[in-house]
């Protein structure tokens, strides 16, 4: 039988292991039982606040242990969670909350007044409903405002149920995770995933690829979530000797390496990875099937353990269903796809068809064996550090700088994996000499830091369609040559003419 709601999902996991330690931290542990009274304690604070089944709560949120029982504290309330990234600018955190107009508004200050407060009395599975909404989760749009994706208590019971299953995970295993809770990954795959397992769960504050592998020996993890560069970065460390002397044994990640590069990592590191596709939108993308090893993949379906068949996929090119070797978008239709952005109607409507079809926006080839391989992204979307961003965000700011009259913001190659951010700015009229660190200093005082561009160029002009829309599609792939690259060399003054 299906957990419905994250509740019962927890307390089914207390009837059989409540004993059992299952959080582990730098800072401390906790039995499944001490975290149950933790969760409450919580709950019943966040209740004599005014938080109740369908208002909103909006925190910025760490990676600690009092953040982790706020947020499930909140789900056996029937709260709607806002996690907020900790990096936020205040201009961006003060959109937000004028955006959802939450009910509470939580600092750090407060979630750690949450662990001094007396167990409380909320009922076991509390009052949420499995189609509920549990979290609003932060995601860029392409209006620059946030898209806030609407995830229901549902689909977060049944990531956690899935997770173990498609992972080959046992109550003996111990999930570790430096993925952030503000994100889908750690709270569904990870703490919601150790749960269903009855299994244990490592929660680091942040990653650092120097001490990594040395927490896992520490806490003794046995699997670990990993996204965009993170493997990479690992694999830059220098080699040791002991590199494959931990308790680790899977990792999951995305997206996919190559076959040579996959097998180099596996053989460093002495683990197996499994490779998969999901997004805020759904947790129910795709995944190597148990057993199965379809190099550069992002596997097929996944599927529930008890239930079943619930997820399906297709791959729709100019509006019909593409044959094998053909690349189209992918499109998935499952019982955990989202509700739609919150308060984002016409934005909704875009991506949730007729007959529950989710438009992902990516772009896969139908391997014609029930595999797909990711091609790109068809949204305007650049992923950097495991982050979406829209370039309009960026470009807004930019353009708010007194020396800059256009700006376009793109993604280039990383030689990390995923995107680099690039911006294109043209000098405001009878300026020919812009001071570029003062451009992006500008942007960093503004945006988060993995939105802000490492590289700018200064051009006389952009393109431009017939519309007056900057022509994107017409400017200089990759790097030229010509841009500044702050990542690499000192900027403390750099003025540029326009060439």
């Amino acid at each position: 039988m299906a957990a419905t709601t994250i509740p019962a999902l927890f307390e089914s996991a207390l009837c059989d292991a409540g004993d059992r330690v299952w959080l582990r931290t730098d800072a401390g542990q906790w039995s499944y039982g001490e975290a149950h009274e933790r969760i409450l304690a919580a709950a019943g604070a966040l209740a004599q606040r005014g938080a109740g089944r369908g208002e909103i709560v909006l925190a910025t949120t760490h990676n600690t242990a009092d953040h982790l029982f706020m947020w499930l504290g909140l789900m056996y309330l029937g709260a709607i969670f806002v996690p907020v990234n900790p990096r936020s600018s205040e201009a961006e955190l003060a959109a937000l909350v004028e955006q959802v107009t939450p009910k509470l508004v939580l600092g750090d200050e407060q979630v750690a007044a949450l662990a001094q407060a007396p167990a409380a009395a909320p009922q076991p599975t509390g009052p949420a409903h499995p189609d509920d909404p549990a979290v609003l989760i932060p995601t860029s749009g392409t209006t620059g405002r946030s898209k806030l994706v609407t995830q229901t208590q549902r689909a977060y019971a049944m990531a956690g149920e899935g997770f173990p299953w498609w992972m080959e995970l046992g109550s003996d295993d111990r999930l570790m995770t430096s993925l952030p809770l503000f994100h889908i990954n750690a709270p569904a795959y990870s703490v919601l995933g150790s749960v269903a397992a009855r299994a244990g769960l490592v929660l680091l504050e942040r990653f650092s690829a120097s001490t990594f592998l040395q927490s896992a020996r520490r806490h003794g993890a046995t699997e670990f979530n990993s996204i965009g560069a993170m493997l990479e970065i690992l694999m830059r460390q220098p080699e040791r000797p002991d590199d494959a002397d931990t308790p680790l044994r899977l990792c999951y990640t995305g997206p996919s390496p190559t076959r040579e590069r996959q097998l180099e990592i596996e053989r460093r590191l002495g683990l197996r990875i499994v490779c998969g596709y999901a997004l805020s939108e759904t947790p129910y993308g795709t995944i190597w099937a148990r057993g199965t090893r379809p190099y550069g993949t992002l596997g097929s379906t996944r599927q529930h353990p008890s239930l079943g068949a619930i997820n399906e996929a297709r791959v729709i090119g100019d509006g019909v269903a593409v044959g094998a070797g053909e690349v189209g978008e992918l499109q998935l239709r499952n019982p955990v796809v989202m509700r739609g952005y919150w308060g984002m109607p016409e934005e909704t409507e875009r991506v949730l068809l007729p007959g529950g079809w989710l438009r992902t926006g990516d772009l896969v080839r139908d391997e014609g064996d029930g595999t797909y391989t990711f091609i790109g992204r068809e949204k305007d979307i650049i992923r950097r550090r495991g982050e979406n961003l829209a370039p309009v965000e960026v470009e807004d700011v930019l353009m708010a700088h007194g020396g800059v009259a256009e700006a376009a913001v793109v993604g280039v190659a990383s030689d990390l994996s995923e995107e680099d951010v690039k911006a294109f700015v043209v000098p405001a009229p009878g300026s020919a000499e812009v001071d570029l660190a003062d451009v992006r200093r500008w942007a960093a005082e503004r945006l988060s830091a993995f939105k802000v561009p490492r590289y700018v160029e200064l051009v006389a002009e952009l393109p431009h369609t017939a519309t007056g829309r900057v022509a994107k599609h017409e400017l200089p792939a990759g790097l030229t040559g010509n841009e500044t690259d702050f990542e690499t060399t000192d900027h403390a003054d750099r003025r540029r003419s326009v060439p």
